[in-house]
């Protein structure tokens, strides 16, 4: 039985319990989170003790997951490793590189699991895309695009550059799906623009991104949020040099002189389950996981040296 705690009471917190209350290979023996009144409800709903602070979790448990905002990840990653935790949190690990980089590292000489979750390679689109790409021959080419209009844009920290990070890094599966599939990245230039940005919140962001891969792929990534953002868009296209594969939110088709066909796509739900199944399979079975932190690390750089390439206005070369 692993005794798990959750850091953090939003979405992913909410669906990590309930993956977790649905095996009975685990236990919640707790969360916390920064509010009291949201930590004890969120207790209430599923079953298990409200801590007052993260620090107090960590002695109850195994495996604390952690679900809060983005600037704390890698500190309480950091603090649980060295209690001799194992750890699980959703990406990014941390938003800057250094502090990613020792977390790891701490994993490593502690001898305890850091995951960090990337369940858009789970999700159905991406396995899709993984089974088709060999059907259009040598890719050359790739736009993934997001846009989430919110008018007004809500007072979140989402919307907090300091808390969220730089727009690719706090958003960092939207690299991290190609570098999946493309492999390492040889250089990046990147544009990025904030509306109304004050020192806590901004109203709306429009981040473009071209990735150059050392495989010849040349990629376009755009991340769009808030009040910039006036229609809802997720679109993934690949081109190459016997067909394209052009996926829409949830469906998708392979072009070819032939024509048009669908490609049949798996369900979006339930990812979060999967990942803490997968998990768990590790700790108690030793099963490989489907993502490595080093992986997500790598990742990491490129986005870090998107936000160089936005705040210079040059090019940057990735090692």
């Amino acid at each position: 039985m692993i005794r798990v705690g959750i850091v953090g009471t939003g979405y992913a917190a909410k669906l990590r319990a309930e993956a977790i209350n649905q095996d009975d290979r685990a236990k919640l023996v707790g969360v916390a989170g920064h509010r009291a009144d949201k930590t004890t409800e969120f207790g209430h709903t599923h079953q298990t003790q409200a801590f007052n602070a993260w620090q107090e979790l960590l002695g109850a448990v195994d495996l604390v997951i952690i679900c809060g905002v983005n600037s704390e990840h890698s500190s309480i990653a950091q603090t649980a490793l060295e209690s001799g935790k194992h750890v699980v949190v959703e990406y990014p690990l941390a938003i800057d590189l250094e502090s990613a980089t020792t977390a790891i590292e701490t994993a490593r000489a502690q001898n305890r699991l850091l995951h960090v979750e990337h369940i858009e390679l789970l999700g159905g689109v991406h396995q899709a895309f993984l089974r088709s790409l060999s059907q259009i021959g040598t890719p050359f080419y790739a736009r993934y695009a997001t846009a989430t209009p919110q008018h007004p844009a809500p007072a979140k920290w989402t919307y907090n550059p300091s808390v969220f990070g730089f727009p690719l890094v706090g958003a960092l599966s939207r690299l991290h799906r190609l570098v999946h599939v493309f492999g390492q990245v040889e250089s990046v230039s990147c544009q990025n623009r904030y509306l109304n940005l004050q020192s806590d919140r901004f109203l709306g962001c429009m981040c473009k991104a071209q990735l150059n891969f050392q495989n010849g792929v040349i990629a376009d990534v755009v991340y769009s949020k808030g009040e910039t953002a006036w229609s809802a868009e997720r679109k993934l296209e690949v081109q190459g040099d016997q067909g394209a594969l052009v996926f829409e939110g949830d469906s998708g088709v392979l072009i070819n002189s032939e024509g048009a066909t669908p490609i049949e796509i798996g369900a979006r739900r339930g990812l979060f389950t999967k990942d803490t199944s997968a998990v768990l399979d590790y700790l108690l079975d030793g099963k490989p996981l489907y993502v490595q932190p080093e992986e997500s690390l790598y990742t990491l750089k490129v986005a870090i040296a998107a936000q160089r390439s936005a705040e210079s206005g040059q090019t940057i070369r990735i090692d």
